[in-house]
């Protein structure tokens, strides 16, 4: 008996001692993991909102990617992010029953900031906000090749005119860089296709430097009339010359404002001030807008007829490039007199030359020329009747902090994955759309994704249909954002592409995917934007037949938000309720009793842990769908032991 209390002493002593030791080294283990996620917070980036994002949890800062190298040390296993270009170690060491984990950081980087490129003069005061919340290279006068060896390093570029963006530095910043910001209006600088291929967002400056350049347009407008320019290098040059620069009066002139946006629109609004009469050409302009001013909108042609001045402020595209040329000139008015404040590229500078010489234009003022610096030698910068600045058009004190305040907070706005209002290669949503979207966005991507691993055989999807049951109407949901995300969830999973909403329709249009929208009305609150989002994929064929709807070819499947939360709602025929979180097996199954214990039991055995589970049937003791969610992916043998169980059909994992 005392041997047999003994040895029940010294095992409830041994028992107690293994238990004390096994809290011991769960207290380690937490401490370290602990120490871990610091390390894993210090060096994490921000995440760039899967709107904008070329993964859902696309990451910026040092790197696109993030690798976790696991150590194993004694019989704790630390993750520890390993971060490209960052100088950052960590190192655990173990003793004296701690854990201590020592983090080296040499380089800023490892904080989560991202980095932005500044190759172009910013006025600090854009600066000091950029660098509130990023890295700041300031990189001047950079050549293409320089460029494009620093892009991949970077998170975002803001240029002036200056630089050309072209494709081969979206190429070269191998899909890290995510923002381009244009420090003033113009965006033809920059590769406006390349950088949507590519899924780079693309903002400008549009309002800051409004002002200052319609200012500098009516003051070479009065300087051209007057002859100021011509009339001061005489008087320097020693001359008194009077009878030689009489100019002509601006009052009751005709002007002809060749672009009426937002500079145009207030140098007609200074002209009318100064007693001239003011037409515009602008066939995307608003007629109503133009009459509140007192503007008359008029052709092209009827323009060049009827003006004694010509003031340029269009767009340079493949349209207007050197719209104003030989024909253009023939047929102004004679003696016509043009400034040009715009781009350059506008007119054809040789036939400007023709026209001057030949009387057509009496005088020209230019602010812009399609080579910048122009040559020495150039004959148009040298012609007696041409005035010229230096691209002045925005260089006011104001307007350089206001454009450089203007870039930066929308450079910064789209690192935190905001749809700047400046965009220009991206749909305009509105903050508040996307705020109220958001779950509805994550829902319409995993429902892409789902539907895209469930289509099996070689055909790739072509056809997709989705519909939008709501009880707004039509022009208050706005799914543009629906569209993007369900377009990157069908196709990021089986390609290397990178989709988000700058090129979402491009790359769909690329691939040959065909996506049609319809609404349907309900009877919902009008609060609650969507009740659900189903999406088909036609002419396929799927791994899991019952996603298929009896007599049809559409793998269907339908989700709603439930608590804020996405939730899969229909599979084919088959209702279910299910949390689109983590990862699904789905079975079909004859429905009978046991059927949701036996496959409890054989994850179980597995340590496969079970989120919920969900059964959706047609009529009783028929066929049902199983719809079980799972916290890890379970290997392959254990998905054969589920479908070795007599009573299930078919079954498929699907990974989110």
């Amino acid at each position: 008996m005392a041997a047999m209390t003994g040895s029940l002493r010294a095992a409830i002593e041994c028992c107690g001692t293994t238990r004390l030791a096994q809290q011991q080294q769960q207290q380690q283990q937490q401490q370290a993991a602990g120490q871990a996620r610091r390390l894993q917070q210090l060096s994490s980036h921000v995440v760039f909102r899967s709107v904008l994002a070329g993964r859902g949890m696309m990451e910026m800062g040092t790197s696109s990617r993030r690798k976790e190298e696991v150590r194993d040390v004694g019989r704790m296993v630390v993750l520890l992010p390993m971060v490209r270009a960052v100088n950052a170690a960590a190192v655990v060491t173990e003793g004296g029953g701690s854990v201590a984990v020592e983090t080296r950081v040499q380089s800023n980087d490892v904080l989560g900031k991202p980095t932005v490129l500044v190759a172009e003069k910013l006025g600090e005061a854009g600066i000091a906000l950029l660098r509130k919340v990023a890295n700041v290279d300031c990189s001047y006068n950079l050549t293409p090749q320089e460029l494009c060896s620093k892009i991949s390093l970077c998170d975002a570029l803001i240029v002036r005119s200056g630089t050309k963006v072209t494709r081969e530095v979206f190429e070269a910043s191998n899909g890290r860089l995510k923002v381009v910001g244009r420090a003033g209006v113009g965006i033809d600088n920059v590769d406006l296709q390349a950088a949507t291929e590519v899924g780079c967002l693309v903002v400008n400056a549009p309002t800051a430097n409004t002002v200052a350049a319609a200012e500098h347009g009516i003051a070479l407008l009065s300087a051209l009339a007057r002859n100021v320019a011509q009339a001061s290098a005489s008087m320097k040059a020693g001359k008194w010359q009077r009878s030689k620069y009489v100019g002509v009066s601006l009052v009751d002139k005709t002007l002809a404002v060749m672009g009426f946006g937002k500079v145009g629109s207030e140098v007609g609004r200074r002209a009318k001030g100064l007693g001239m009469h003011v037409i515009a050409h602008d066939p995307y302009a608003s007629a109503e807008r133009a009459r509140a001013l007192g503007v008359e909108l008029v052709s092209f042609d009827e323009a060049l007829s009827r003006a004694d001045f010509i003031s340029l402020h269009m767009p340079l595209t493949p349209t207007t490039d050197k719209i104003f040329n030989d024909e253009s000139f023939k047929k102004c008015k004679k003696g016509v007199r043009i400034v040009n404040v715009a781009r350059g590229g506008v007119i054809d500078e040789d036939a400007l030359v023709r026209a001057l010489d030949s009387g057509i234009v009496a005088q020209a003022a230019l602010d812009v020329f399609t080579v910048e610096p122009p040559k020495e030698d150039n004959k148009l910068v040298q012609h007696e009747n041409v005035v010229v600045t230096p691209h002045l058009g925005a260089s006011t004190k104001e307007a350089q902090e206001g454009v450089a305040v203007e870039i930066a907070e929308a450079v910064v706005g789209a690192l935190a994955g905001e749809l700047a209002a400046t965009a220009v290669n991206a749909p305009m949503v509105p903050a508040e759309t996307i705020s109220e979207l958001a779950p509805y966005v994550t829902l319409a991507e995993k429902l892409g994704r789902l539907a895209v691993q469930l289509v099996s055989g070689v055909a790739g999807v072509k056809d997709v249909k989705v519909t939008y049951l709501s009880a707004r109407a039509d022009d208050d949901l706005d799914t543009r954002l629906l569209r993007a995300m369900i377009t990157k969830g069908l196709i990021e999973p089986v390609s290397d592409a990178f989709i988000n909403l700058v090129n979402a329709d491009y790359v769909a249009k690329q691939r040959g995917l065909r996506i049609s929208e319809e609404r349907q009305p309900s009877d919902g609150a009008i609060e609650v934007p969507l009740d659900t989002i189903q999406v088909k994929l036609f002419h396929l064929e799927s791994k899991f037949a019952s996603a298929v709807p009896d007599h049809t070819s559409e793998i269907t499947l339908e989700g709603k938000v439930k608590d804020g939360v996405p939730h899969l709602s229909k599979v084919g025929s088959f209702s279910v309720d299910v949390s689109l979180e983590g990862s699904i097996i789905l079975c079909r199954q004859v429905d009978q009793p046991g059927m949701i214990g036996k496959v409890g039991s054989v994850l179980g055995e597995e340590n496969i842990n079970i989120s919920f589970m969900s059964v959706g049937r047609i009529s009783p003791r028929e066929h049902a769908v199983m719809a079980i969610g799972v916290d890890d992916e379970p290997p392959k043998a254990v998905l054969q032991k589920l479908g070795g169980i007599a009573a299930i059909e078919e079954l498929v994992f699907l990974k989110l």
